[in-house]
């Protein structure tokens, strides 16, 4: 989920934030994630090879990623919310709801859709999101017939 090859530090940098130690291992976890993840499942995932690591400085740094532009996170009907890393002002993803993979789009059609509904109603966007749910080419061919 890093097209631009930035690393955490420098994505952390570019969005005005203070660099620790803590900060630049949670967001470079979830760069590397390929899918959607909970709080609690990068706090477990990290805590192994970084025990200093606490599940408080993980929950606040994926609030502060998200409100950097530099995370997304996807409410879950009756499950924790998930977070995937995004490029700044670019928040339009495709989410299994089956395995929680996470696809980035950046498609003109949805930019253009987006800037005509925007001029349509007269409205002035300080952020905009698409999230398209449903079942990713794989989960979709491993799913039974029926």
């Amino acid at each position: 989920m890093n097209p631009t090859g930035a690393s955490a530090a420098e994505r952390l940098m570019a969005a005005g934030r203070r660099l620790t130690a803590q900060r630049i291992i949670v967001a470079d976890a979830l760069l590397r994630s390929r899918r959607t993840v909970t709080a609690q499942e990068l706090f477990e995932r990290l805590r192994r090879r970084h025990p200093f690591l606490g599940r408080a400085t993980v929950f606040r740094t994926l609030d502060m990623l998200v409100d950097a532009g530099l995370a997304r996170r996807f409410e879950r009907a009756g499950q924790a919310g998930a977070y995937v890393a995004c490029e700044p002002n670019h928040h339009h993803h495709l989410v299994c709801r089956c395995c929680g993979a996470s696809t980035e789009i950046d498609d003109e059609e949805v930019a253009v859709l987006v800037e005509a509904v925007r001029a349509r109603h007269g409205f002035v966007l300080d952020h905009d999101a698409l999230d398209f749910r449903g079942l990713c080419r794989r989960c979709e061919t491993a799913r039974p017939a029926g």
